[in-house]
């Protein structure tokens, strides 16, 4: 009885060895086989038959083009010469000169969209540029390439922005810090087209990637510093060499593209104590310390000012959210006359539906859409536009005979300028006189209108930004059922100055 009660145990003891033997036999002969799985990305063994679950790819996500920033032009000479129907009177009484905010608007509103936020691109851009929004997920530049979507995607119908004045649309845009120093910057994008047995390829990544960043840039959105990658947060040195690393990382990442703004994180004024001392960075903002603007009051160089803004963040006892606070801000700011009014910048992190409906708000209202007196450029732009009307030259009209003068603009440069575009306000003279205006190859971009008691023109003097348009008239032809696609040509080709070749791009449009 003894005896066959341990064979019993004997036997079930070699069981388990032999179980536990072809299991190690099974993982050892089919590791060859296995494929890598991501759970992040859905991943999925395909079928015997080649048949698939999923096709899911990891890519470097990329646009089909960047803006030369690195070749952009500097120190620009525009020339503008007047043609009139009628013999001029007397030129000398004409005056000539550049108003507080391009497009002669009567207020200024900024955004600074913090800690490199994922949703910069997939809710405030795309909000913005008519792009799917989704009300859960996120998705990056490649998911549009590809038309792999979340599924709970919709649009808006539109784009939001005002105009400039001569009845062409002109977009909102925004500032989105930038985190160069962090490796999530260099995220692959998974793609898996059709799939829907789970959607971890939407999810939010831990910032934007470099694919991202560079098609906004190629709508105009500015880029700011923000964290550095030191845990030495209150040594200005140490800050100061970790800005040289960032800024040298962007250049790298962003085909020649620098930095001039810094967002300070934190309220730590050690940063901006650290960006004074570092030459590039020329414009920056906080939320304490800092100083109000006043686009129609006197002149001022804003180099190395740190820029007041505000999250609008209700306090224990109000019982509005930030949308509403900010709403109310800016209604009662417009109620004071345009010399007396503050610029609205606003700051904010994550940004969801509730800003999309907000931004939706500013277009209805104060865009194209309402009473078209809103200009919202990125906090580089604004600085850059403030530059030129504080330190360029603008001549007086010069007479060349009977019926035409000319205008000599310069403006100056600094390093890591992008924007060299401008209004000029021309007393004294109507549009319905003027029989044409022609300019120097400098100038790129023109639109004009009337404005008062003469003329506004809208000077753009982006080296190359025909080809930019151009870019975008092949997008669309390479898609042409996208509706975005044709806006957004429409839209590029719309800001160049009339010519052969602009009438050529709109006809591919046709």
């Amino acid at each position: 009885m003894l005896q066959s009660s341990s064979k019993h145990i004997l036997d079930q003891q070699n069981k388990k060895i032999y179980t536990y033997l072809l299991l190690v036999i099974f993982c050892l002969v089919n590791t060859s086989c296995i494929k890598q799985m991501n759970l992040y990305q859905g991943d999925k063994e395909e079928d015997e038959n080649g048949g698939n679950a999923s096709t899911n790819q990891e890519v470097i996500c990329e646009p089909d083009f960047l803006y030369p920033f690195d070749k952009e032009t500097q120190y620009v000479q525009a020339e503008i010469i007047i043609h009139t129907k009628t013999k001029l009177s007397d030129v000398q009484t004409m005056t000539a000169q550049i108003p507080p905010l391009k497009y002669n608007k009567s207020w200024l509103c900024m955004l600074t969209q913090d800690d490199c936020q994922h949703a910069a691109f997939s809710c405030t851009w795309a909000a913005i540029h008519g792009k799917p929004l989704s009300k859960e997920y996120f998705y990056d530049l490649t998911h549009l390439q590809t038309g792999d979507l979340p599924p709970d995607m919709y649009v808006l119908g539109k784009t939001l922005g005002s105009t400039d004045g001569a009845g062409n649309e002109i977009r909102f845009s925004f500032t989105t810090t930038l985190a160069p120093e962090w490796e999530f910057m260099d995220a692959k994008t998974s793609i898996n087209k059709g799939f829907s047995e789970n959607y971890y390829r939407f999810f939010m990544k831990s910032g934007l990637i470099w694919g991202n960043v560079k098609e906004m840039l190629n709508y105009g959105v500015g880029i700011s510093f923000h964290d550095v990658n030191t845990e030495d947060v209150r040594n200005e040195q140490v800050i100061l060499e970790h800005y040289e690393i960032a800024q040298n990382i962007m250049l790298d990442k962003l085909s020649g593209r620098g930095c001039k703004m810094l967002a300070e994180p934190n309220g730590n004024r050690t940063y901006a104590n650290a960006a004074i001392l570092y030459q590039p960075i020329q414009t920056m903002t906080a939320e304490k310390d800092a100083t109000m603007i006043y686009p129609y009051q006197d002149k001022q160089d804003l180099n190395k000012t740190i820029i007041q803004r505000s999250f609008y963040n209700p306090n224990n006892t109000d019982k509005k959210g930030n949308i509403e606070i900010l709403k109310d801000a800016i209604t009662n700011e417009l109620l004071k006359p345009k010399e007396e009014r503050s610029a609205i910048c606003i700051g904010v992190h994550r940004t969801d539906l509730s800003w999309v409906d907000f931004f939706l708000w500013l277009n209805n209202e104060y865009g194209k859409d309402g009473s078209d007196n809103i200009w919202m450029p990125s906090q580089e732009e604004y600085y850059e536009y403030n530059y030129y009307r504080t330190l360029g030259r603008l001549s007086n009209p010069i007479p060349l005979d009977d019926s035409s003068f000319k205008l000599i603009v310069n403006l100056p440069c600094e390093k890591y300028f992008y924007y060299p575009s401008v209004t000029i306000n021309l007393s004294g003279i109507q549009l319905e006189n003027i029989a044409s205006i022609e300019t120097n190859n400098d100038v790129t971009g023109l639109s004009y209108a009337d404005y008062k008691d003469g003329i506004m023109l809208n000077i753009d003097c982006r080296k190359y930004l025909f080809e930019h348009a151009e870019n975008f008239v092949k997008r669309y032809e390479a898609n042409p059922s996208d509706a975005s696609n044709k806006a957004d040509a429409l839209y590029f080709v719309n800001i160049l100055k009339e010519s052969a070749k602009k009438e050529a791009l709109k006809k591919r449009l046709q």
